[in-house]
Order: structure tokens, then C-alpha cells, then sequence
């Protein structure tokens, strides 16, 4: 029987390994550790938790409680492995990360099926490969994954946050682009001169969050990404001259020019998400929320990413990768986990079950399994593999990717009852394509 080589003990490779292993497929998962360390890594077990040790809300009525129970549903072990190391946290799943990285160390080391290697790959190995070696891939397997992929890829993410598109207000907001070209494909949100200062003081003040050294290193080299608040501290006017600036733009509301603009481009096709233009940050999730809501037409907006800035090397997936996260020019080569444009530990894990499963199913030559845009996972996947998207930002789970419901619900519990309403929809058409499968 063929032997699957899987490149990195992450959060992903351990899933995507595991999968494997358990269709009764031998496995050879690679990891370099602990021969070799990368910076943000210290720990020589496998599915290191290198930031928070939260695995986010547990809920089904939430995104991450939800991405949870179809990975469970799928077979997770990560996700079995988490809630047995469990520590209190209120409604959400966090870990002992000592123990939770040694219980999947030795889960994956004891399977029958799984021999690990240790040392760092240099070369992509011959037959069915998954990689998922993370936002830190190492100088030595970076150069082979830019040469196979044409170089599509990102070394660094300087991402703007994005909002849902319902939670706009088109009370203050409107549709136009600049000078009238196009079919008004922008939602505006015009500023006066008050509302700009206000604004502006808020921003300039505002809290940042830190960087590690590596990345302020990276950050000093990369030119694309300067903080929108960085600008705005160059001087009062630097960003209504930038990503702010109002020409072209009438005001229907008004009918003047407004003091200041800010413009959200369409996330995706549907129009469910929108993208802050030229708003990368780094300023701290709650002081995005609290600064970027003082926005004519963003005082309700429900953030369903919140920009960030550190290094991230990920692939131009839209372009490079099949729905099963096989490479369309090559694909016995499976890509998952950060690498692939999914954000989040459990995400991570997520897309390493899927290119798990699929690699099995190629090598049996069975269908591949893409699910339904209405589950979590499907939505994901479907997000980060969509040949139409543009600029790819890494995206987590939550509820502003998946289709919009018919119904709407209203009133004090309202937002409970539409997220329970998409995990029920979810979840029915999660059982519907495995038994039908």
C-alpha cells in the first residue's frame, strides 16, 4: 500500500496525518522539531499552541462551536484531545497547552500506522504529500513551496477588517464608486469635518498590539503593509489624502463632496462580507471595534475579522488550490492548515481533516469530499479555494461566510436564534453529505 508523507506536526498536519492513519493508510509525518526550532516555537511536542491557549466558544449557536462539532462529526482527534484537557474558561474550550500538546504527541507517536521523522524536509517527497507546515515554514521547504506554486505566495499579512454586509448602515452609507465608474461596486461611508477629527484623535491614541522581534524585522522590509494608524500619526490630513481621500465621491444624502470617505470593497461574491479598503492595523481587536464603529454607517457593524499584522506566509489559494486542497497543476500535492488562507488553531485543524480525508479518497480513487457551502468547514473552504477572490485575507470561522438565511429574525434574542437557526442548518447538511457519501 502507498505511504502518505505528511510535512508538519502542527495543529493541521497531526489532523490531516490522523485521518489517514486511521483509513489504514500508512503515514510518515514529518516535523523538524526539535532539531530545529522556529521563532515562535519552544515546545518539542506536536500541535504546540504557540499564542492564547483558547480554543474559542464551545456553543454550537456560535461559528467556533460549530466548526468544532462537524470536525468532531468528521472524525476530529484534536478536538476529543482538547475537551480532555480542558481548564475553566467561562463558555469557551481552553486548554492545559502542556497537556494538551502531549496528548496528541502521544496519540499520533503510538498509532500503529504514523512513524514520525524528525529533522526538517527540503524537498517535496515523491507520491502523496500533504504540507502543512504553517505561517513560519522554514527557509529550507519556503523556497521549493514558492518554486512549485510560481511564487504565489504571501509573506506577510497586513490584513483590513472585515464586517458583514447586513450590519452596515445604508442610512449614512452608500453604494458609488469614485467619479462614477463601475456600478457603484463600493459601499461608502462618508465623514464630515467633525466626525473626521473625532475620528482621527481616536485613532492616533488608540492601543496597539505587540509585536514579536521576528516580525518587526519583517514589518520594517515589507512595503505594503503600513498600519492605517501609522499613516494617520505622519500628520492630520495624511490619511484623507490616502486611503480616506473623498474625490469623485458625491454624498447622495447631501449632495456634497464629503470631508472624508471611507471606502468597503465586496469580501465576496454574495456581498454577505466587506472589506475596510487600506485599513490594515495592528491595533488591539477591542480598540478596532471601539475606533472603526465611529465610522458613519460602521456603528453597528458586526466585525467578523478584525485586521492584523504579523508574519504569515500563506499561498494565493483562489488561484493555486481545488476545493479538496489538492495543487490544480499537481495534485497528489495537498496543501492545509495557516498555509492555505484558513485563520484560527481550529480552522488549522479543520482543513488538515479535509486534506486528510481527501487524500485517502484519491488514493482509493474515490470522489473527492467538498462539503456544502452551508456547513462551517464547506464555507471555508470555499472561501479561501474560490477562483473569484482577490487579495486573499486569512479568514476564521464565523457566521458572515456561510449563505444568508431566508428568515429573519428580530428582537431581544434575535442574533441567538439566527446563529442557532444557521448550526441547525449546518449540521443537517453536514449528516445529509456523509450519509449520502
Amino acid at each position: 500500500m502507498s505511504r502518505v508523507t505528511v510535512i508538519g506536526a502542527g495543529m493541521a498536519g497531526c489532523e490531516a496525518a490522523w485521518a489517514i492513519a486511521q483509513a489504514g493508510i500508512p503515514v510518515t509525518l514529518c516535523e523538524m522539531k526539535p532539531q530545529k526550532m522556529s521563532p515562535a516555537h519552544h515546545s518539542p511536542d506536536f500541535a504546540e499552541l504557540v499564542c492564547s491557549n483558547s480554543l474559542k466558544a464551545s456553543r454550537v449557536d456560535s461559528a467556533a462551536g460549530l466548526l468544532k462539532e462537524e470536525m468532531r462529526r468528521l472524525g476530529s482527534l484534536l478536538v476529543p484531545c482538547a475537551e480532555e484537557c480542558a481548564v475553566e474558561a467561562g463558555g469557551a474550550l481552553a486548554v492545559d497547552r502542556h497537556k494538551f500538546s502531549a496528548l496528541v504527541t502521544e496519540k499520533i507517536r503510538s498509532h500503529a500506522n504514523i512513524t514520525v521523522s524528525e529533522g526538517e524536509v527540503t524537498a517535496i517527497p515523491e507520491g502523496d504529500v500533504v504540507i502543512a507546515t504553517g505561517p513560519l515554514t522554514s527557509d529550507g521547504l519556503h523556497a521549493p513551496i514558492a518554486e512549485l506554486t510560481g511564487k504565489s505566495l504571501y509573506f506577510y499579512d497586513a490584513a483590513a477588517p472585515i464586517v458583514t454586509g447586513e450590519s452596515i448602515s445604508m442610512d449614512r452609507a452608500f453604494y458609488a464608486s469614485r467619479y462614477g465608474k463601475g456600478d457603484g461596486d463600493y459601499i461608502n461611508c462618508p465623514m464630515d469635518k467633525e466626525e473626521y477629527h473625532a475620528f482621527y484623535e481616536a485613532l492616533i491614541s488608540a492601543e496597539t498590539a505587540p509585536l514579536h522581534a521576528f516580525e518587526q524585522d519583517a514589518l520594517r522590509v515589507y512595503e505594503g503593509c503600513m498600519p492605517v494608524e501609522v499613516l494617520a500619526k505622519r500628520g492630520e490630513d495624511a490619511i484623507r489624502y490616502g486611503m480616506l481621500k473623498p474625490v469623485g465621491l458625491t454624498d447622495p444624502h447631501t449632495g456634497r463632496r464629503p470631508y472624508a470617505v471611507l471606502q468597503l470593497r465586496r469580501e465576496n461574491r454574495e456581498g454577505t462580507m466587506w472589506n475596510l479598503v487600506g485599513f490594515q492595523t495592528n491595533l488591539k481587536w477591542g480598540e478596532q471595534k471601539r475606533v472603526f464603529s465611529m465610522i458613519p454607517g460602521l456603528e453597528h457593524a458586526e466585525f467578523v475579522r478584525y485586521g492584523v499584522m504579523h508574519r504569515n506566509s500563506f499561498l494565493d489559494s483562489p488561484k493555486l488550490l481545488n476545493p479538496d486542497y489538492s495543487l490544480r497543476t499537481e495534485p497528489r500535492i495537498r496543501f492545509a492548515g495557516q498555509m492555505t488562507g484558513v485563520e484560527g488553531y481550529m480552522e488549522s485543524a479543520g482543513s488538515g481533516i479535509l486534506a486528510g480525508l481527501n487524500t485517502v479518497r484519491a488514493i482509493r480513487g474515490e470522489e473527492p469530499l467538498i462539503l456544502p457551502r452551508e456547513t462551517m468547514l464547506g464555507a471555508l473552504t470555499a472561501y479561501i479555494t474560490d477562483p473569484y477572490t482577490v487579495n486573499l485575507q486569512p479568514m476564521g470561522a464565523n457566521m458572515g461566510i456561510l449563505p444568508m438565511l431566508d428568515a429573519k429574525f428580530r428582537g431581544k434574542d434575535g442574533k441567538q436564534r439566527k446563529y442557532q437557526a444557521y448550526a441547525d442548518r449546518a449540521l443537517a447538511a453536514l449528516d445529509a453529505a456523509m450519509t449520502a457519501d
